[in-house]
């Protein structure tokens, strides 16, 4: 891949996107993002894939505009752009991204297929489609309309302004705003909870929340089934003996929740 530098480590992998000048969402770019998270389906060892930009100013621009010509090509490079949204919403892992400068557009709508997103002092977010006569293409008014509510999804799209991380946290466009010099200490916690846990237990939680949104009632009864699932496991038996010997249901658990885990943890990693 040229537009995508790919490492991992620890069960995570991190994705720094670089498609000079400004990370616009070319069809290469596109389809370099549909191939590794495709790759990904099967995958049970990678556990959560973090997306950061190597552009000084931009997590990604926008889509090509190049594309947006009425062509067939055209046309066909603008489907795979939804096409990479709905994969990244697809995916089994944790998508989190990391958003260190301006999204509009494509980039916007890139970061809010993720799971989580997190955004600085340095990231503006925006859906300004309208001003080169279009709507947005990749469900920004969806995903604004679902977040925002009918009145203030319609300034947004019909105002076309940016906002700060701190107005899109108030909005939920993104997840949290956290600043720059926060940030690596803050993703480290995070992802470091994250790789303790399997891939089904992220589907698991995806599956349930994504159900709960739509109907709350399928929801709980979605929750009630893997809950009694997982009540017959073995594994689960074997933690919750280790946690009820080091502490589990005793006045420990007010006072050190967290070393009881660790304690169940180490007991049973040996």
């Amino acid at each position: 891949m040229s537009k995508l530098t790919i490492t991992r480590q620890n069960g995570i992998a991190t994705v720094i996107i670089n498609n000079p000048p400004v990370n616009i969402l070319t069809i290469d770019l596109i389809n370099e993002v549909n191939e590794f998270v495709l790759s990904l389906k099967d995958d049970r060892d990678t556990k959560a894939v973090v997306f950061k930009s190597a552009h000084e100013m931009f997590f990604i621009a926008h889509l090509d505009l190049n594309l947006i010509n009425g062509t067939p090509g055209g046309q066909a490079g603008c489907i795979e752009f939804s096409h990479m949204i709905r994969n990244i919403k697809a995916m089994k892992q944790l998508s989190i991204a990391i958003v260190d400068g301006v999204a509009r557009g494509g980039g916007n709508e890139f970061l809010m297929a993720c799971d989580l997103a997190y955004g600085t002092e340095s990231a503006a977010f925006a859906q300004p489609e309208l001003y080169v006569n279009i709507p947005t293409g990749g469900e920004g008014a969806v995903q604004f309309a679902r977040r925002m509510g009918k009145n203030k999804a319609l300034q947004a799209l019909l105002t076309g302004i940016d906002f700060t991380a701190q107005q899109a946290e108030a909005l939920n466009i993104i997840t949290q705003f956290v600043p720059k010099a926060e940030m690596d200490a803050f993703l480290a916690q995070l992802l470091g909870a994250v790789a303790n846990w399997e891939v089904r237990d992220i589907v698991m939680y995806k599956e349930i929340v994504a159900a709960s949104i739509k109907d709350e009632e399928a929801g709980s009864e979605l929750e009630l089934r893997y809950f009694l699932e997982r009540a017959k496991e073995q594994k689960t038996q074997s933690i919750i003996g280790a946690f009820l010997k080091h502490g589990g249901q005793t006045e420990r658990e007010a006072r050190d929740i967290q070393g009881i885990f660790v304690d169940t943890a180490a007991e049973l990693s040996i």
